[in-house]
């Protein structure tokens, strides 16, 4: 068996290679491994096919050392490739999808992570890119084009992002305009949305539960579409929604639209409109999100 460890030294607050290094002289196994630094974005999926070229006949695992950004493009990566299986080792600002499986804890320690179980997970496919945890748009887009705006600023960093950039949305404007269609029922009149959340994963933003029903091995995506609001009324629900109560209280029963579906379409005229795809931003006026049941496998600790 083979291990690979893709890094991103920009993710999180500081660069994580020397602390993967430390990790993997610590382990009490010894284990063959490469070590390759991320260049540019989008590289590993070349990547990862070439190390599949290189050892054909052995089973690899491939751990990606970031944030959600890195774990979701290693993710896509890992669609189609035989005998191959992927994780995280976290040090990204947010490390959303792992939340699935509980503690950050867990996924630091790669004792834990090297003889972990690989289990088979589902991931979407969004026109021909694909994202692992969360396809979301409306505020949550308008969130993340802002983020990376405030990532640059010195003042902000990289912790507060998230947190500044929803205050900085939720000043300026907050909507978006599209149609969305869940295995060809409308869940909406073209028009106005808040925002709308495709899940596979159960929470985006840190600590923000978008999705406490979500399983990501059933071959079913969450679909949860919420109507525009007041900013008062925001504020008298968001503490209620970042932990994950918004499909059971009904103070949201006027707002909210769930549904379970395997395929998504997303229609907008707007040309500004756009989609963030596990963080990435996307624009475009028509999005189709299909799920692909069990198409990667996953190590958990």
């Amino acid at each position: 068996m083979r291990h690979l460890f893709i890094i991103n030294r920009h993710a999180g607050s500081q660069s994580c290679e020397y602390q993967v290094l430390d990790a993997i002289h610590s382990l009490t196994t010894a284990i063959d491994y490469d070590i390759y630094v991320k260049q540019r974005k989008g590289d590993s999926e070349e990547l990862v096919r070439e190390y599949r070229r290189q050892y054909p006949n052995e089973e690899l695992r491939v751990y990606a050392c970031g944030g959600d950004g890195t774990l979701s493009e290693v993710a896509g990566a890992m669609v189609g490739v035989e005998n191959i299986a992927f994780t995280s080792l976290p040090f990204g600002s947010g490390n959303d999808y792992i939340k699935y499986y509980g503690t950050l804890h867990n996924f630091r320690n790669l004792d834990r992570l090297v003889h972990g179980t690989v289990v088979p997970i589902d991931i979407m496919k969004v026109n021909d890119k694909y994202a692992l945890n969360a396809t979301h748009f409306g505020l949550d887009y308008k969130v993340a084009c802002t983020m990376h705006r405030l990532r640059r600023n010195i003042l902000v960093g990289k912790q507060l992002c998230y947190p500044s950039a929803i205050t900085w949305v939720f000043l300026t404007g907050m909507t978006a305009h599209c149609q969305v269609i869940a295995d060809g029922i409308p869940l909406n009149e073209y028009g106005s949305i808040l925002l709308c959340t495709i899940a596979n994963g159960r929470y985006v933003g840190g600590s923000y539960c978008c999705a406490p029903l979500s399983c990501n091995d059933d071959g079913w995506l969450e679909v949860c579409l919420i109507k525009p609001v007041s900013r008062w009324k925001i504020l008298q629900l968001i503490n209620a929604y970042k932990r994950g109560e918004h499909l059971n209280d009904v103070r949201f029963e006027p707002y909210v639209t769930y549904r379970r579906a395997k395929n998504i379409v997303i229609k907008s005229d707007d040309a500004r409109f756009g989609i963030a795809l596990d963080g990435e931003t996307v624009q475009g006026n028509r999005f189709t999100v299909d799920v692909l049941h069990h198409a990667v496998r996953f190590i958990v600790p």
